[in-house]
């Protein structure tokens, strides 16, 4: 079995550690439970029961080991060489489970930028597309693929910089970054 550890040797937050920081926050979520999805397609059949923008987010990193999170639409198509010229970060890659549980505590499936909860040395740059912040609400993972927290766009951005993380809106389309 997969060690289950950040890069610094603790064990990642759980749902319920991130749920007692975003109260702290004073950020309101709406959880829901249901089984567990791993790809975008299997979260797809959730859209009927769970409003607001349902998310595909990307664990990728480079040749120099710079990481990103990358939050965009789930019906987004992506070429990883757009991402990369957008991003400025050169030819990126995806990054692999044992780096994506060292620097964001978490297993693939249930990627999401909440996982920056476990990012304490702030090695993972979080880029969401720029379209998404005028959603109503933004459906991620909270740690947990069994699990869908929704949470307002402005309060994701006041979660992210509260641990220490800014977020890089991007456009996709016209090559530029915002």
């Amino acid at each position: 079995m997969a060690q289950k550890s950040l890069i610094d040797g603790s064990a990642p937050a759980t749902p319920q550690e991130l749920f007692e920081r975003l109260d702290e926050l004073g950020i309101p979520v709406v959880k829901h439970h249901h089984l567990p999805v791993f790809t975008v397609e299997e979260a797809k059949a959730l859209k009927g029961s769970i409003s607001g923008a349902h998310l595909k987010n990307l664990f990728l990193r480079n040749k120099k080991g710079r990481m990103w999170l990358l939050v965009t639409s789930a019906d987004r198509p992506l070429d990883l060489k757009e991402v990369g010229t957008i991003l400025g970060s050169g030819r990126l890659s995806f990054g692999s489970s044992d780096r994506l549980m060292k620097y964001l505590g978490v297993i693939p499936g249930a990627v999401t930028p909440l996982a920056a909860i476990n990012d304490r040395s702030q090695a993972v740059q979080v880029a969401i597309e720029e379209d998404l912040l005028e959603a109503d609400a933004l459906n991620v993972h909270p740690l947990d693929n069994s699990m869908t927290a929704s949470i307002a766009p402005n309060d994701l951005i006041r979660f992210l910089e509260a641990e220490g993380h800014s977020a890089q809106a991007v456009r996709f389309g016209d090559g530029e970054a915002g």
